[in-house]
């Protein structure tokens, strides 16, 4: 092989790298387009699910019916008022000052 061989055939190899680092340029645009594509529809799907959760929640809600509404009003704000200034609220110790939480007030928040 002369010289010119040898420096045809070395830019010829260049050629054919620099064809497939365009192949591999295009390539890494493709995945990072189709990564960001997957992050998206992956936020997507978990707020459809969430959204789904919530329907699938209301629409049992609504077959049970009409539930007891918690009392609301002025009398019920006072006692919530004097259960959180440190007083019992329950018929047993109504008016006492109480030092933890006492599951007989704590039901009175809690009735359906």
């Amino acid at each position: 092989m002369d010289k010119k061989e040898i420096f045809s055939q070395v830019s010829s190899i260049e050629e054919r790298i620099g064809g497939l680092h365009d192949e591999l340029r295009g390539l890494k645009e493709q995945l990072a387009l189709l990564i960001e594509e997957n992050h998206y529809l992956k936020l997507e799907n978990e707020n459809l699910r969430k959204r789904l959760d919530e329907t699938v929640e209301e629409a049992a809600i609504e077959q049970r019916g009409p539930t007891k509404k918690k009392p609301v009003g002025e009398g019920y704000d006072n006692l919530a008022r004097l259960y959180q200034e440190g007083f019992h609220i329950c018929s047993t110790d109504y008016g006492s000052i109480r030092k933890d939480d006492c599951l007989f007030c704590l039901s009175f928040f809690n009735q359906k």
